[in-house]
């Protein structure tokens, strides 16, 4: 009876080939890997073309809109007129008399006592979020929580102020936010002593990536493997080259 390794020949040689099913099933997954994540894109982008076609719609008289002329339903004309008025209020807000009716605006919004706080509010977290000096989300750190042995994942943003942390234990203290897993738009908001927290050094995007995957997508992910593609290449190599010197000593 011949065997494979008196003829020279490894034995992963003799893998089979994978079945006709084994083939469709990995033509498959992979044209799932490929189309899900265009899918998915597309009708986020759609969603959103939408959702401000409907807030905009009921503003533009009915003989402006398109559809009233042509057969078919252009969407996108209400995010061009959101984009242009946008822009326009930003330049007339840069300009003196614009400056002045929002000056006026403001203060007419602040002698109303349930608006004030809510419009107060929402102003500071749309000039933070857009602001090209704002410090918001700039740092990943790992906090030990929610028990000794467990770590989250946290963002952290702006130190206590002045009020805050004159009643804070004496110690530096971060604010951190702690996102839920997989929708990173609730979590829990804390001061934290800055020495309980582990800086990581990774972004923001790969932070949001990983928590919204429930850690299917891990950060440096690619390098990983990269590295073990090199380490198993490696060892093939080693084993073809050992192959020979066996079958010779036979």
């Amino acid at each position: 009876m011949t065997n494979n390794n008196d003829q020279g020949v490894p034995a992963t040689a003799a893998k089979p080939a994978p079945g006709a099913m084994s083939r469709i099933r990995n033509y498959f997954l992979t044209g799932l890997i490929v189309a899900g994540p265009v899918a998915v894109t597309l009708w986020l982008i759609w969603w959103f073309v939408t959702w401000v076609d409907n807030l905009v719609r009921p503003f533009i008289p009915v003989t402006y809109r398109p559809e009233t002329y042509l057969p078919v339903h252009i969407p996108g004309l209400g995010l061009i007129i959101a984009f242009v008025a946008l822009t326009l209020l930003g330049f007339l807000t840069a300009n003196l008399v614009g400056r002045k009716l929002v000056d006026l605006g403001e203060r007419l919004l602040s002698r109303m006592p349930i608006v004030r706080p809510i419009y107060r509010t929402a102003k500071q977290i749309f000039q933070t979020l857009f602001s090209s000096s704002g410090s918001s989300f700039r740092r990943v750190g790992l906090v030990e929580f929610p028990s000794p042995g467990m770590w989250s994942l946290v963002f952290l943003t702006q130190s206590p102020s002045t009020e805050i942390s004159a009643r804070l234990p004496a110690t530096e203290h971060v604010s951190a936010f702690m996102p839920c897993t997989p929708n990173p738009t609730t979590g829990f908001f804390f001061y934290v002593p800055r020495r309980d927290v582990i800086d990581l050094d990774i972004t923001v995007e790969a932070a949001m990536q990983l928590l919204m995957s429930a850690g299917i997508i891990q950060p440096g992910g690619e390098g990983q493997k990269e590295k073990l593609a090199a380490l198993a290449q490696t060892a093939r190599a080693a084993q073809a080259a050992r192959t020979p010197e066996t079958t010779a000593a036979k």
